[in-house]
């Protein structure tokens, strides 16, 4: 019997791609969106669409059943919907910043919740959380953001211990930044108005730097590999960085002392280095 998957946030970018790799790699895939798209993949009798919004949990628990009722069971979750913020802190409503933690870091949590009795029971399953190289190395100007998805990575390890006297992995993906996707346009103007005029030269210098970034940045067909390798690896590794840039901070954050690694992103992101 093919092994199956259950991807959220599959219209795009990280989704879309994992959706597709999957696919061609023999699994049933259940690619789940919030406004379901049949017309983004090739018609096959191995990929159910269907609808799934992670603030809504009975839309995930549907989702779920229809997988399962479809294919029999679910051998892998990839916990891949999230939305971004661009933005200084200091003026990000409350409201916002519950928005972002909702999809983030809620949304990734009942889906985990939701899909762990049918998963214990077997005695097997794989649980993939895809959080971000900010997790690795926190970058100016996304704390909220960087906030939301630190949370997953101690919520993912922590769970990882839970769950594994069951059989059942939880992986953590760590993509790095992907100017490609869609990812900065689906914040929904999430993002408008928070750069106030304090903030504008820091900013402005801040995503100038970022052009001469010192690696590759990554694709959506880097984070689909990283998302396949975690789910076909049977060992008890934690963390799959995604992309050129999100290997080299995982290198440098582990390789160097605490101060140097600190002052070396201060470069990359033409903050003040003094010390």
């Amino acid at each position: 019997m093919n092994s199956t998957v259950l991807i959220t946030g599959c219209s795009s970018g990280f989704g879309k791609a994992s959706a597709a790799l999957f696919l061609t790699r023999g699994w049933n895939v259940i690619a789940t969106m919030r406004s379901p798209k049949p017309e983004l993949f090739e018609v096959s009798d191995r990929l159910l669409i269907t609808s799934l919004d992670v603030t809504n949990p009975k839309s995930i628990s549907d989702a779920i059943a229809k997988g399962i009722e479809r294919f029999g069971k679910i051998d892998v979750l990839v916990n891949n919907a999230g939305i971004g913020l661009f933005g200084a802190h200091e003026v990000t409503p409350d409201e916002t910043i519950r928005q972002v933690f909702e999809t983030n870091t809620f949304g990734v949590m009942t889906a985990n919740r939701a899909i762990v009795p049918h998963m214990r029971e077997r005695g097997s399953g794989t649980i993939i959380n895809v959080t971000s190289s900010a997790g690795i190395a926190p970058m100016p100007m996304v704390a909220v953001y960087t906030a939301s998805k630190y949370a997953i990575e101690g919520f993912s390890e922590s769970l990882a211990y839970e769950l594994g006297t069951f059989g059942v992995r939880v992986k953590i993906v760590e993509p790095g930044l992907a100017p490609s996707t869609s990812f900065a346009a689906n914040s929904g103007g999430r993002c408008d108005n928070l750069i106030p005029p304090a903030y504008a030269e820091y900013a402005g210098g801040y995503l100038k730097s970022m052009q001469d970034y010192p690696t590759a940045y990554t694709s959506p067909e880097d984070v689909a590999e990283a998302v396949y390798t975690a789910a076909t690896d049977e060992s008890n590794r934690l963390r799959y960085p995604a992309g050129a840039d999100s290997v080299m901070l995982a290198e440098m954050r582990k390789s160097l002392p605490e101060k140097v690694f600190l002052a070396r992103v201060r470069a990359m992101t033409g903050g003040n280095q003094t010390e």
